[in-house]
């Protein structure tokens, strides 16, 4: 058997983009499984919540905001450090790009890395790469809590926890009981766990529940209105999470190799998941953190353009 291409270099189809009203004034930039965008309309500015991984590719996020709003954008929430979250945010002209601080420690130990392993994982997600400016870097930081006001309109960025990263962080709007995400909720996507944290993962997932979203943008996948199609999403990323890590871990703990895991995995996974987007691609790449993580390694190794390419020879050949 021939081993599948690397990644999602194969994956070359332009997607059909959706931007949907998610609340009054709140919307998500969604396309078949790319990464998605937020976007937040206050009475007097713009917030977005994830920016594109390329200028060019911002721009088209730009240009369906300019459908429905002139009010100029003025923050860019970052919800984690990944590349195709964060290189584009230099098209938005914001006055303040917001993250977590470890979010912005991330950015420093791993972002130039991640840059390049994503730039060879996902080329088509990185349209006119030329046109980043370089890393992305958060002008303003917070731990635990930070409201932003658009006008009178009320922006909550909370850390509820480690999940897809350990600087994760959730967009709640309180007056329209709107939640954006970012990678810590999916909805018929594949969670990517390369960062992740997965014994964090479902207590993050059960405050984010707690909040009773009556819409959540998701990090990738389709928004999701009204809070039956809430709860569903919730619990399929949380299936994914426990589906992925505990095969993986019986295998680790008992000595077994990263081959073998990947198999276990496959066993509990694939019934269920391989029609998501970024199943195969994700999939190795998931084996090795939680391998890595049933060792007891609780910071996840740096992925490298390198590293990638020698883990899918040996997991995906």
């Amino acid at each position: 058997m021939s081993t599948p291409a690397f990644a999602s270099t194969g994956d070359l189809a332009e997607k059909k983009v959706s931007f949907t009203e998610v609340g009054p004034g709140l919307w998500a930039y969604t396309a078949e499984g790319d990464p998605n965008t937020g976007v937040i309309i206050g009475d007097d500015s713009v917030m977005i919540v994830d920016a594109q991984a390329t200028p060019i590719m911002a721009q088209r996020v730009i240009e369906k905001i300019r459908s429905v709003t002139d009010k100029p954008i003025k923050y860019v929430v970052l919800s984690h450090y990944h590349a195709v979250r964060v290189l584009g945010a230099s098209a938005y002209g914001a006055s303040e790009i917001v993250a977590s601080e470890k979010c912005r420690g991330m950015i420093q130990e791993r972002g130039a890395e991640d840059w390049a392993s994503e730039l060879g994982r996902f080329p088509r997600l990185f349209q006119a790469a030329e046109s980043v400016p370089g890393l992305t870097w958060p002008t303003v930081t917070f731990n635990g809590k930070m409201t932003v006001y658009l006008g009178k309109r009320r922006v909550e960025l909370l850390q509820l926890g480690r999940a897809h990263t350990a600087g994760d962080i959730v967009a709640w709007v309180p007056d329209a009981g709107v939640m954006f995400t970012g990678d810590i909720v999916e909805y018929h996507s594949a969670c990517y766990c390369g960062d992740g944290h997965f014994n964090d993962w479902t207590h993050t997932l059960e405050a984010i529940a707690a909040y009773s979203p009556k819409a959540l943008a998701p990090g990738r996948g389709d928004a999701l209105v009204g809070e039956t199609m809430v709860a569903a999403a919730l619990a399929a990323t949380k299936d994914f999470v426990t589906s992925t890590y505990r095969p993986v871990s019986k295998v680790a703990a008992r000595g077994g190799s990263l081959k073998e895991a990947m198999a276990a995995c496959r066993a509990a996974c694939d019934a269920k998941f391989s029609s998501f987007a970024i199943y195969e691609h994700c999939l190795p790449f998931n084996v090795a953190r939680a391998y890595d993580e049933a060792l007891g390694i609780d910071t996840p190794r740096i992925w490298t353009a390198e590293r990638d390419r020698e883990m899918w020879a040996a997991l995906q050949g």
